[in-house]
């Protein structure tokens, strides 16, 4: 089932991403910075809504499916990175955060490539820390994104960055528990 309605709104998470890059890219004449940063900072929190709403209505109308339950993560993936590459270009997150975050996305996929290829999925099936994880990046981003005050008082940029190195503590401990799932089904498995 490619095109049901939860499979859809996951999509648009993935297009999302030229959007939300291409906001910065706008000239002046067209927004200031202050605004770019409000628009860029909308469509991430309503793109990232969909990864909850999509789940949701997968359950709820009983579309739920392996393209979807792959296309999921990936999305999320997609539109963490390519925000976390933006903030580093704006000089909102330090680039030692994107690092850390984009390389552990890429050694736990790679370490579910591998654990499916032996046989032992389960062993790094999705895990609480690594929804407290998503929802850390998805919480703090936004507040990077907008980068200014909101009612006069909360400084987001100060929070988003408190936020983000949470988020990234959180990234290291999930890989670290993914990783110690792995190995001893590694070592049974692996002579």
């Amino acid at each position: 089932m490619f095109l049901t309605i939860p499979t859809i709104m996951t999509s648009t998470r993935i297009v999302a991403i030229p959007l939300i890059v291409g906001v910065f890219y706008l000239p002046e004449s067209a927004a200031t910075l202050a605004e770019k940063n409000l628009i860029a900072t909308v469509m991430f929190v309503l793109f990232a809504a969909t990864d909850w709403l999509d789940g949701y209505l997968a359950r709820k109308l009983d579309q739920a499916s392996s393209f979807g339950a792959f296309l999921d993560p990936v999305a999320d993936k997609f539109l963490v990175c390519a925000s976390l590459l933006v903030l580093v270009h704006l000089h909102r997150a330090d680039v030692f955060v994107g690092l850390i975050i984009i390389g552990r996305e890429i050694a736990i996929s790679a370490l579910r490539e591998w654990m499916a290829q032996i046989g032992a999925t389960r062993s790094v099936a999705v895990h609480m820390i690594g929804k407290l994880k998503t929802f850390g990046q998805m919480l703090a981003i936004p507040f990077l994104l907008y980068d200014g005050l909101v009612l006069g008082v909360v400084d987001t940029r100060l929070w988003g960055t408190w936020l983000i190195w949470v988020a990234c503590v959180l990234t290291v401990w999930s890989m670290i528990y993914y990783l110690q799932k792995a190995v001893p089904e590694i070592r049974a498995r692996v002579k």
